[in-house]
């Protein structure tokens, strides 16, 4: 078999009925189902794979919005003056959670960072009862980060109001996904039969499985690349993709290239030899980058391990969108709050106030 050929596909379990909304996408739910989108039931964003390609480029279009909010010398506007944001993270994180903060500063709303080792969960309350303690203090959106799976969606099955998931587990980061979409599409205007590699730790990473269903839904097709040990089984399930073994392979002639950090936070067991052989099979560098076409872009959600898996040449060259991303990812969760604190069914002040 070679490197590239797609592996058998496991037969599909029953689907599941899904149990929230995402940005602008209503859906009917059972009456005894807390968090009912009846008028006036919040908005959450738990995941791509609820999101469809019109709410996709909704949230875009809005991020571009406040994107130029963002560049002007006075920033903030009141979008969301009189809301509460409390940023719920119960795993170590710089840029999600500072740009989370940043976004609701900017919109004027009231954040407050909630730290989980400060918090009385280290007294052995659970995570349930805390989320509760918090909803009873009438917040408007939680921003949630975890290590668990799954923890977004429980959150939005037991409280009233906005869920938004920074991240559970090594599931779904879709504010991450959109904001790399994002990127691209200022770059390329439409995603559409644009091929895009990612490369790395594709088991350990929540970055995959969203921007695999963002990029599929947008038309992009993707190669996924990385040892066998950091490829899980089934995962071509997830959308219009390729999986390879050999880097030259996969990014040859591709039109953008994401590159992954090793999760080792999250292995229970080393998964490859060492820094110096990941880097030597699977580094971007000067010397493979012009496989990809002329013109490729490359990508990192970051945090970068610089000299593993890509070289600073790379990381800083002419090519990286890299910083962009940075910036492209306050706009996406400006736009992720503000659709988040409109209701459905509800209107909301215009995203951007006049200047």
């Amino acid at each position: 078999m070679s490197s590239s050929e797609t592996r058998p596909r496991p037969k599909k379990k029953g689907t599941k009925k899904k149990v929230v909304a995402a940005p602008g996408t209503p859906e009917v739910k059972a009456a005894d189902e807390p968090g009912s989108n009846m008028p006036g039931a919040p908005r959450h964003l738990l995941g791509i794979a609820e999101l469809s390609r019109s709410d996709i480029h909704e949230i875009l279009d809005t991020a571009v919005a406040f994107k130029e909010v963002m560049r002007r010398s006075i920033k903030k506007v009141p979008t969301l003056r009189g809301k509460m944001v409390i940023n719920l993270f119960f795993e170590p994180s710089t840029r999600t959670r500072t740009s989370f903060e940043i976004a609701g500063k900017l919109l004027s709303a009231d954040v407050i960072n909630f730290s989980a080792s400060a918090s009385a969960l280290s007294k052995g309350e659970t995570l349930l009862d805390t989320a509760r303690n918090l909803r009873a203090m009438h917040p408007d959106i939680l921003v949630v980060r975890s290590a668990s799976a799954g923890v977004p969606w429980m959150l939005a099955r037991n409280l009233d109001c906005a869920i938004l998931n920074a991240g559970d587990g090594a599931h779904e980061h879709p504010s991450q996904a959109l904001l790399d979409v994002l990127t691209l599409r200022e770059r390329w205007g439409t995603l559409e039969g644009k091929t895009v590699a990612i490369v790395g730790d594709i088991s350990g990473s929540r970055v995959v499985g969203s921007n695999i269903r963002c990029l599929s839904k947008l038309g992009a097709r993707v190669r996924l690349c990385g040892p066998p040990t950091m490829i899980p089984w089934g995962i071509e399930e997830l959308g219009a993709l390729s999986v390879h073994h050999r880097l030259e392979e996969a990014i040859e002639g591709v039109d953008a290239v994401m590159m992954l950090r090793i999760q080792k936070e999250r292995a229970a067991e080393p998964t490859y030899p060492s820094d110096r052989e990941y880097s030597r099979l699977y580094g971007l560098s000067p010397r493979n980058v012009d496989l990809t076409k002329k013109d490729a872009l490359i990508l990192h959600p970051g945090p970068m391990n610089r000299g593993v898996e890509i070289d600073p040449a790379v990381a800083d060259g002419p090519r990286s969108v890299i910083l962009d991303q940075v910036e492209n990812g306050v706009a996406v969760r400006m736009a992720l709050l503000y659709l988040s604190a409109r209701p459905i069914g509800a209107a909301l002040e215009p995203p951007v106030a006049a200047a």
